[in-house]
């Protein structure tokens, strides 16, 4: 990787933070404006946005940040609509957006499937990012960053078992549950199990510099163990932030190793969205999307469809529950589904043996595009007036 170019990079952030925060507008789209100008002007920066670099450096960072300040009393009191939103919103609209693009886009149905399960992560980078900028109130907050932090290991393992099936290794339905099973539960069982260890490691020691190092382990140690043992990377790096977030900072980690590990974590958060939205909009201006542009659209009203099939129904199932939402939470949670790293990187290690290969790709940039700019740009408008009840 070439530090000039990265240097460039984070400068550009933090001229576009800046902007932004002067002009109130999201950062991410800031970001992915200039990514794309930089494109344009012919700067080739020599980083590319790719999986690996998305799920082994920029993810666990994010998702860990995120998981710190997750509640375990609130998590507890929401977990059965977060869990209904995430797994059970997850195979509807992955099932919605696979039926739109076989029927109506004409894609087979291993492509069509593949391209459902990718497009069905409401992307935590640019939720929280999102979230954080608007000042969205607690309860509203929560949902949001839980639903798509868990959302996200959902759609990743879906991903996982679209394309073994594709590549014929899957086994049976029996086969499969049981995968689906250990690869969740794997992964949130190994996230606590490295994180537990580290902390308490941690409690013997007052230095916060290696209270921080022990809890960059725990991100990244419990995101690649997981991955090698054929479980849940995500879920793993969730489990391991909340177990830190809600017994390791208050109980393990010395006082001021807690406030240092929160101000480093933000930091952390910053860089890696920083790096990932500038790189999308450099992918971005690359993407023959014009070509594609039928299926594009197609793909684009699908992943609303889906997005609307998996939150109006669910969230009425707890109507009469303390978990019960208005009707303006429920067109927040909808609307702000937003699509970011998370499925580009998914359609980027989509199988090239797929006929619709390049078309998935380019219509998965363009769904990301119309979620970043559209939706990204008209949400704060909902967060507000939800603020302001």
């Amino acid at each position: 990787m070439d530090s000039l170019a990265l240097g460039l990079l984070l400068l550009t952030a933090c001229l576009v933070a800046i902007i932004s925060r002067r002009f109130g507008l999201p950062y991410a789209i800031g970001l992915v404006a200039a990514g794309i100008g930089l494109s344009i002007s012919d700067y080739k920066s020599g980083i590319t946005l790719t999986p690996e670099l998305v799920f082994s450096v920029l993810l666990p960072p994010l998702v860990f940040e995120a998981a710190l300040h997750l509640g375990w009393k609130q998590f507890r009191r929401e977990g059965a609509l977060v869990l209904s939103l995430a797994f059970g919103g997850t195979m509807l609209s992955a099932g919605v957006v696979a039926g739109g693009m076989h029927w109506l886009a004409g894609w087979g149905w291993p492509a069509a499937l593949l391209f459902g399960a990718l497009i069905a992560a409401t992307d935590p980078v640019s939720v929280i990012a999102m979230m954080k900028e608007q000042k969205a109130n607690k309860r509203l907050r929560f949902l949001m960053e839980a639903e798509s932090l868990i959302n996200d290991g959902a759609a990743a393992v879906l991903f996982a078992l679209v394309a073994a099936w594709i590549a014929g290794t899957a086994s049976g339905p029996g086969g499969i549950a049981l995968t689906l099973i250990t690869t969740v539960g794997g992964g949130v069982v190994l996230g606590l199990a490295v994180a537990a260890a580290l902390m308490m490691i941690a409690g013997r020691s007052e230095d916060h510099l290696v209270e921080i190092t022990l809890t960059m382990l725990a991100a990244y140690g419990s995101f690649l163990l997981a991955e090698e043992l054929h479980a849940s990377g995500v879920l793993a790096t969730l489990s391991a932030g909340m177990l830190v977030g809600n017994w390791g900072k208050d109980r393990t980690l010395s006082k001021t190793g807690g406030e240092a590990v929160i101000r480093f974590w933000e930091f952390a958060a910053f860089l890696a969205n920083s790096v990932v939205f500038l790189l999308i909009g450099s992918r971005e201006a690359t993407q023959p999307i014009a070509s594609f542009w039928f299926p594009a659209l197609v793909g684009t009203v699908a992943v609303l469809a889906g997005r609307a099939v998996a939150i109006y129904p669910i969230t009425s199932l707890f109507r009469k529950t303390v978990m019960a939402t208005d009707m303006l939470t429920r067109h927040i949670l909808f609307w702000g589904g937003l699509r970011g790293a998370l499925a580009l990187a998914l359609a980027l290690g989509a199988p090239r043996s797929l006929p619709e290969h390049d078309a998935l790709v380019s219509v998965a940039f363009a769904v990301v595009a119309f979620s970043i700019f559209v939706q990204g740009l008209t949400v704060p408008l909902l967060l507000r007036k939800a603020s302001g009840r």
